[in-house]
């Protein structure tokens, strides 16, 4: 009897990344294709959607190849994806515009007028999150204001990872994790809200059908599976949202558990058995991917972003001798920023460059060097942004814990989780010990495996993460360490508030 086999797709705002895996968690070959980002104008974030599909198509064929593994051995297939994008198709079924992404900022009128026809109050009761610039909604408003000819023209809403099921399988459905980002939905009754869409003049019908993260949605059919290299009928599951898929990657699927996740954005999530809503909306609450459980969870907009962008503005000679010596550039930084002290040299940096969802709502912050100074290089700079980020993350926990959220137990993961340094500064500042997972496949095991219990492989979500998901190293905190960086940190946290205006004046500035 052949082996069997789960097939997990994450797809990112950088790359894809197709795993395949086998029942036991292991990864047995994984491929990842890189697309780009457009940015139009300053605050907006766009990608193409054909990208998105090349991407999988690419990566599902890649793998199979370098497997060698028999097509009909994939039990089901799992989709994660970018949350919060939007992308609009015709009634063909054709995209009829870019992509407007999670990280888009353009939308503070529609905010506004999201806030006047269903009221501030009341948005928070039946979406659980106060209207936001990054979420779906309002993304659908600017283009209802600004591209009526458009919008006359859509058939079909879809999320990025839903795209690809339309691709796959040519149904339009998507699952609760997924959409309880979009702000159309009912989280505590875990379906579109008829009084969110009225007032919004956003028909039902557009919208995919609504499904858990484990139920299978449809079947590959046969013009995907001569693209890809699948077998014909291959089930595919809901999914989940990438960090809702992460946190079953991670196992983070019972409460008392989170992870931080840092890649292009940085999240801290934790796991609910029941609704719990931050009413000053510095913090999002969402449907978990499992059944009957909600999510709380924080998202930093230029999280690793921020380190790219320093990477690709500021390190070209870090980038040159890793390339010489065939190394990741992110290593040679690291090893360049260990070497500085905490507080890099008097230098602090807000990871503002997308605006920000947590714990600050605020489409107009951008990015700041705070402290700059003639003796500053390189290395503080990267210091700068590692402790810029760490930071972040501290200050969105400090919220869960006001909240009453416990949290025992911190896992890493993502790509900034490979930094021992970057870790360390987490532990450091939680005051907890963080973790690793042995697995480093995050949100494409999660949706691998809710893939698995949608076919049958395992009982539940929960059995299916004690089967494949194994704890690794936890580095322990420095407390001596977590002394050094409180006064940064206390000073972190007050430059927000001193800027906070003046980043309204500069937003303003024609």
């Amino acid at each position: 009897m052949a082996q069997e086999l789960l097939l997990g797709i994450d797809l990112g705002t950088s790359g894809t990344k197709t795993v395949l895996f086998d029942t036991k968690g292991k990864a047995i070959t994984s491929k990842t294709v890189e697309y780009p980002m457009y940015q139009p104008q300053n605050g907006w974030a766009e990608q193409d959607a054909s990208d998105w599909w090349n991407a999988v198509a690419q990566g599902i064929s890649a793998v199979l190849q370098k497997s060698g593994a028999d097509p009909s051995a994939i039990r089901g297939v799992g989709l994660s994806g970018q949350m919060h994008g939007l992308v609009m198709l015709d009634k063909a079924g054709e995209v009829l515009r870019r992509a407007i992404i999670w990280c888009d900022q353009r939308t503070s009128a529609e905010v506004a007028q999201i806030n006047r026809v269903i009221g501030e109050r009341r948005v928070i009761e039946i979406t659980a999150n106060p209207a936001m610039t990054g979420f779906t909604a309002a993304k659908i408003l600017w283009v209802q204001n600004n591209e009526p000819e458009v919008y006359a023209k859509c058939a079909h809403i879809l999320l990025p990872k839903d795209y690809i099921r339309y691709k796959l399988t040519g149904e339009f459905a998507t699952e609760v994790s997924d959409a309880a980002g979009m702000q159309l939905m009912d989280v505590p009754a875990r379906d579109w809200s008829g009084e969110v869409l009225t007032k919004l003049s956003i028909d039902r019908a557009m919208l995919g059908k609504m499904y858990e993260s484990q139920d299978l949605t449809g079947k590959v059919h046969a013009a995907a599976a001569k693209e890809t290299g699948l077998a014909v009928g291959t089930p595919v599951a809901g999914g989940a949202g990438d960090n809702p898929a992460a946190a079953v990657g991670a196992g983070i699927v019972r409460a008392g558990r989170a992870f931080t996740t840092i890649g292009s954005s940085a999240v801290v999530y934790a796991v609910s058995d029941q609704v719990t809503i931050d009413l000053g909306g510095r913090v999002h609450t969402l449907c978990a991917s499992v059944p009957g459980k909600w999510t709380v969870m924080s998202c930093t907009q230029g999280a690793g972003l921020s380190l790219q962008w320093l990477r690709n503005t500021c390190c070209a000679p870090e980038t040159e001798r890793a390339a010489a010596e065939n190394k990741d550039p992110y290593y040679i930084m690291d090893k360049l920023a260990a070497d500085v002290p905490i507080g890099a040299g008097r230098l602090l940096y807000l990871p503002y460059l997308m605006g920000e969802r947590s714990p600050h709502p605020d489409p107009d912050c951008r990015g700041v060097f705070f402290g700059l100074s003639a003796i500053h290089g390189r290395p503080e700079l990267i210091r700068a942004v590692l402790e810029g980020v760490a930071y972040s993350q501290r200050e969105c926990v400090d919220v869960f814990r006001e909240m009453g959220v416990v949290i025992e137990d911190m896992l890493a993961c993502g790509g900034g989780a490979r930094s021992a340094i970057w870790r360390q500064m987490l532990a450091d500042l939680y005051g907890c010990p963080v973790s690793l997972t042995e697995a480093d496949e995050g949100p494409a095991l999660g949706v691998a495996l809710l893939a698995g219990v949608g076919a049958g492989v395992y009982a539940s979500v929960e059995q299916a993460c004690d089967a494949a998901v194994r704890k690794g190293s936890a580095q322990p905190p420095d407390m001596e360490a977590h002394a050094k960086y409180e006064p940064y940190f206390a000073l972190y946290k007050k430059l927000y508030r001193d800027l906070k205006a003046d980043f309204e004046t500069l937003a303003k500035i024609e």
